[in-house]
């Protein structure tokens, strides 16, 4: 029974982590994280990079194949995350169609060449073939950087956001990194 207890336990704890769409941290995970990791690139000095982004005109997968669809592209995103990414990196999906993730020294560069493989791997994928559909998606990408951007979390992710949005209003299936300019009015 103890044993028992003890998985019933464990299946709880993961359930409050884990979205069950992607398979991948949820929002409430990521906070937490984040500060952690924030803590310790500072004690350390090093850097920690976030990305930001968001599935290009999702909202027509859903309308066009049902949320049966949309459930299963977000899944098949997040099995695509979980295999280009590090297994430092921390994979979240932040809400709806948008997903943040986390990594550990790394610094602008690495960062967006990270979301370069991942917009990449998007972009170049052919998703839902097991639904008997061939859906074709694209993605927007924000980075930002600490302590280059921000000096805490709620900043970092502010600015990744932001800059992920700046690519929506323009191009979509894009990257952008947070201005240079931008780090100045948060202090």
């Amino acid at each position: 029974i103890a044993i028992e207890n003890a998985k019933n336990f464990e299946r709880i704890r993961e359930l409050t982590l884990i979205d069950d769409h992607p398979g991948l941290y949820n929002a409430r995970h990521l906070y937490k994280v984040l500060e952690q990791e924030i803590a310790r690139s500072r004690r350390f000095n090093h850097h920690l990079s976030v990305i930001f982004f968001d599935l290009d005109h999702f909202k027509q997968v859903n309308d066009t194949n049902g949320h049966h669809a949309g459930s299963g592209l977000l899944k098949e995103i997040g099995r695509l995350l979980l295999s280009l990414l590090r297994s430092v990196d921390v994979a979240t999906r932040y809400g709806g169609d948008e997903f943040v993730i986390l990594l550990p020294e790394s610094d602008r560069g690495q960062a967006l060449q990270a979301a370069q493989r991942l917009r990449s791997a998007i972009a170049g994928g052919t998703f839902l073939k097991d639904l008997g559909l061939e859906i074709k998606i694209t993605a927007s990408f924000g980075v930002a950087t600490f302590p280059d951007d921000a000096v805490n979390g709620e900043d970092l992710l502010r600015l990744a956001d932001t800059a992920m949005y700046r690519v929506k209003e323009t191009t979509r299936n894009g990257i952008q990194a947070a201005p240079e300019h931008e780090k100045a009015s948060l202090q």
